[in-house]
């Protein structure tokens, strides 16, 4: 009986040195879905998350990050933007920032499968991990990007309101609030403060995940 024991023991010490050995892929948490089927999520069901869409900027995107506190914005980031500043995503990785993959615009997608493909591996490359999150620059999902992505267990984020600079938005429950930051249309990153005014931000996690959330259809 004792060798038995014995045995049963030794068993279980060599799982748990073999562990750390296990490749990324089979992690828990790795990758999951918010939704049962195929959509595009607008808003969750409590608080407001900021999300900020990054395909330009150089020295005023770096500086605002590196002075970002918790609970941070999910930042959308254009990988060819990420390409040019790779100090600014290197600060982005140590201050383990939540960051999910910008895309073009929706229509793009319909008959070009490849580079949605090419984007989410040079995204991959860039970061060192997959992403949870996907918006496109109008977010609008056709079909087929909305079904590349639920076989990628890619999450499609919309919003439920773009802000842009100016007067705040009135504060709505379960919000996601999108921010550009495009050559042709950013915002100064010193207008965010006013958000923290009038509402309490969480991380998109915290309000989407392992909650009701409200989607869009996806069009045929």
């Amino acid at each position: 009986m004792r060798n038995k024991y014995f045995i049963i023991v030794l068993m279980c010490c060599g799982l748990f040195l073999l562990l750390p050995a296990l490749p990324k892929q089979l992690s828990p948490i790795s990758v999951f879905r918010v939704t049962e089927k195929p959509a595009v999520i607008v808003r969750g069901s409590n608080g407001s998350a900021l999300t900020v869409n990054i395909s330009f900027g150089d020295i005023e995107v770096e500086k605002w990050i590196q002075e970002l506190n918790k609970p941070y914005p999910l930042l959308f980031v254009d990988t060819k933007w990420a390409e040019r500043f790779p100090e600014t995503v290197q600060l982005i990785k140590e201050k383990n920032i939540p960051v999910g993959l910008l895309g073009d615009e929706g229509v793009t997608y319909e008959q070009n499968t490849p580079k949605f493909v090419k984007q989410l591996e040079q995204f991959e490359k860039t970061f060192e991990l997959k992403p949870l999150w996907f918006r496109t620059r109008d977010e609008v999902f056709p079909l087929a990007l909305s079904s590349m992505l639920w076989e990628a267990e890619i999450n499609a984020l919309g919003s439920s309101v773009t802000w842009s600079g100016g007067n705040p938005p009135p504060v709505t429950k379960g919000e996601i609030l999108s921010v550009p930051h495009h050559r042709e249309e950013r915002i100064d990153f010193a207008e965010l403060k006013k958000l923290d005014k009038d509402r309490t931000l969480i991380t998109v996690e915290a309000m989407l995940f392992g909650t009701t959330v409200k989607v869009k259809k996806i069009p045929e």
